[in-house]
């Protein structure tokens, strides 16, 4: 299989031949990114079953994707980390078995606690193998054309996956909802054991330090704290002891994962990688992108199936063409990227974002799917092909190796936090307004209050996607003479060379 080697500063290295064991090893790691589709979309679509058989309350429905999204969103950070010091392969593939293992019995819980909880220590297996799977891409393909190539790819299994999730969903809630759980089990045990022959092996990194434990814990612990405290509100009231308190409590402890990380000697965040401003940006844009989309597709599917009296399976059919537009158009983008950067592919698929959630308030108690919910699936899906290998790419670039697991873990934490916070924002409004409601109208209200929250955070990634056009021609044009530089250095070198030795 090919490596990536160093190569001297300001070079371009040389394309990479494409053999069949380096695309074996890459479809292998794209496997866990497939599941993570898979799993949320069918979890997403069995969400209306759950609570009606096992008697779940909006509110509390919420944290069966929530508790997903904060194990895995908690303990990225120490994921990324682990990869870097134990070896990429090595957790890839203890993780990838505790999520098969856990996958199959979170399909036998007989109460909403058992249910949450499997959720949660599933979302910790897939917070090991998401960051060790996108650093052994980073690793192995050369920064730019090739590692462009394999993100594309890596993207699109995203789609596949969360488009396969939708369909099967969709039938298997049919069925019963367990069977939801149940799937990704076996799918996981093959990836899992074409990963022991294909992913190359990687050394431990001994000479790094230890692990951030307290890092871990406060980070995590502050998260739970911040969710838990939308989410009670509701109940509580927003200014009641107990959500004044936890939202102290939050930012006690996500200020104490800062200190932390301010003076261990190996801290799970070097802090410093932050001053990579495409970085930062990649970070923030994603937050807005998986946050808005999760909100979304609960508001979508309780109204198809709660008030339009769809099936799971028509729902399932209903948000399909966005899957489909991603895995058709994603592949290419990298070409395009290629030429002309990510910030211009982000700033598109963030208004596309905006235009198709604001569309979506025109939902009514008896809506005409085409005319009304369908240009809201197609938006986001052009989004989503556009922006999702974009802020990959940018989120990655110009990172030393020996930290891609740490930008890696970086990038899908707020992806993940992003989809606990804004979920637990969204699911508050919805429920204060849905209180003693019945009436189709009242219950539309709350669901069009909840597409405008969407909308809103889908504007604020819109914002900050504009922010890397500032310095944006001074940057290029930077690069643009030190590419100069370098070709009449190599020219000089390459006159040199040809001149008889003396």
């Amino acid at each position: 299989m090919t490596t990536q080697t160093p190569t001297p500063a300001g070079t371009a290295p040389a394309r990479m031949t494409w053999d069949a064991r380096l695309w074996g090893a890459l479809l292998v790691v794209c496997g866990v990114i497939f599941l993570d589709g898979l799993d949320v979309s069918m979890v997403g679509m069995s969400l209306p079953s759950i609570g009606a058989d096992l008697g779940v309350s909006l509110s509390s429905l919420q944290w069966v994707v929530t508790g997903y999204v904060l194990g895995y969103g908690g303990l990225l950070l120490l994921g990324g980390r682990t990869a870097d010091l134990l070896g990429r392969r090595r957790v890839f593939l203890i993780a990838l078995g505790v999520f098969a293992v856990v996958s199959m019995l979170s399909s036998l819980a007989t109460n909403p606690e058992l249910l949450i909880a499997a959720r949660f220590v599933k979302g910790i297996a897939a917070a090991f193998t998401a960051p060790a799977a996108l650093s052994i891409i980073t690793t192995t393909f050369h920064e730019g054309p090739d590692r462009n190539r394999a993100l594309s790819i890596f993207t699109t299994c995203a789609a596949s996956g969360f488009s396969m999730g939708l369909i099967l969903g969709g039938a298997l809630t049919e069925v019963g909802w367990r069977w939801t759980f149940l799937m990704p089990g076996p799918v996981a045990l093959i990836v899992l054991l074409f990963g022991i022959k294909l992913i190359p092996s990687s050394p431990r990194d001994d000479a790094s330090g230890g692990y951030d434990v307290p890092g871990a814990i406060t980070v995590t612990g502050g998260m739970l704290a911040l969710v838990y405290a939308v989410v009670g509100a509701e109940h509580a009231g927003w200014v009641s002891v107990q959500t004044i308190g936890l939202f102290v409590l939050a930012a006690v402890l996500l200020a104490g994962f800062v200190a932390i990380e301010l003076r261990t000697k190996n801290p799970l965040v070097r802090l410093g990688i932050l001053r990579n401003p495409s970085l930062r940006r990649a970070n923030l844009a994603i937050l807005t992108v998986f946050g808005s989309y999760v909100a979304f597709q609960l508001i979508g599917t309780m109204y198809l199936q709660n008030l339009l009296g769809w099936s799971s399976f028509q729902t399932a059919l209903g948000f399909l063409p966005a899957g489909i537009l991603v895995v058709t158009l994603s592949p290419n983008v990298g070409k395009i990227v290629d030429r002309v950067g990510t910030e211009k592919m982000i700033i598109v698929s963030m208004a596309l974002f905006v235009a198709g959630y604001a569309l979506s308030q025109r939902i009514g108690p008896e809506s005409d799917y085409f005319s009304t919910v369908f240009p809201t699936i197609m938006l986001l899906g052009l989004g989503f092909a556009i922006g999702f290998p974009s802020l990959n790419i940018q989120a990655v670039s110009g990172v030393p190796d020996h930290e891609q697991g740490l930008a890696s873990g970086l990038f899908n934490t707020s992806n993940q936090v992003g989809g606990a916070v804004v979920l637990a924002i969204v699911t508050a409004v919805i429920s204060s307004q849905t209180v003693g409601v019945t009436a189709p109208t009242g219950v539309l209200s709350a669901y069009k209050s909840g597409l405008g929250v969407v909308t809103g955070i889908a504007a604020l990634g819109l914002v900050i996607a504009l922010t890397g056009l500032r310095g944006l021609k001074a940057r290029r044009a930077a690069e643009e003479a030190e590419a100069a530089e370098l070709a009449a250095v190599q020219k000089e070198l390459a006159a040199e060379e040809m001149e008889p030795a003396a």
